[in-house]
């Protein structure tokens, strides 16, 4: 049993590096004039469009509103890969190790930076839906009177004037997630393995 708890702990670290290869998180925006909705993917370094040419056309779409251009590049797509890779090596040192005790602190490190990045995310689609140019062409407001945001959801769908946002997690979240159960799993057979 103590082979079987260390192979689903290098599988647990190894899971995140899918993240290189499939998007993190997908946001799609569907309206009556789009007959394709827009969309873009997240990766863990990069944005992409769902099909050709949507981010220009998403922003071209908002700059009638002030909001900014989705950028090219961003800090944080500096940051995870850099995160991703270390927690990785981490967790193939854990696992070579085989210290059961070990695979829990990991895995608990994991739910920490992911809750991290879904919060640096909200931030992002926050000042990315509410900072706007005002001297935007286009300005709506509230029936409070106050200035009109176009946050995107976090999670789930949302309507935005005559839009429905929709966000959901990728192949890549899945894979992290699946990594992190991995390691709560490994710790329990490595437990039992002990007693």
């Amino acid at each position: 049993m103590k082979i079987k708890s260390n192979y689903l702990m290098w599988a647990a670290a190894l899971l995140p590096l899918l993240l290189f290869v499939f998007p993190l998180w997908k946001i799609t925006l569907e309206a009556p004039q789009y007959p394709t909705p827009l969309g873009m993917y997240i990766h863990i370094n990069d944005f992409t469009d769902a099909n050709p040419h949507d981010i220009k056309n998403i922003n071209l779409m908002n700059h009638y509103v002030g909001m900014k251009y989705i950028p090219d590049a961003i800090p944080e797509f500096k940051v995870f890969p850099a995160g991703i890779i270390i927690t990785t090596i981490i967790g193939l040192l854990i696992a070579f190790k085989a210290n059961y005790k070990w695979y829990l602190y990991w895995g608990i490190l994991m739910i920490l930076l992911s809750t991290a990045g879904l919060y640096d995310f909200y931030l992002w689609e926050h000042d990315y839906g509410h900072d706007l140019d005002p001297k935007a062409i286009m300005k709506f407001t509230n029936p409070d009177g106050s200035v009109m945001g176009f946050q995107p959801p976090l999670f789930g769908s949302k309507d935005i004037l005559n839009f429905t946002a929709h966000s959901y997690p990728q192949p890549g979240a899945y894979a992290l997630g699946l990594g992190i159960a991995l390691a709560f799993v490994a710790f329990f057979f490595g437990k039992k393995e002990k007693s």
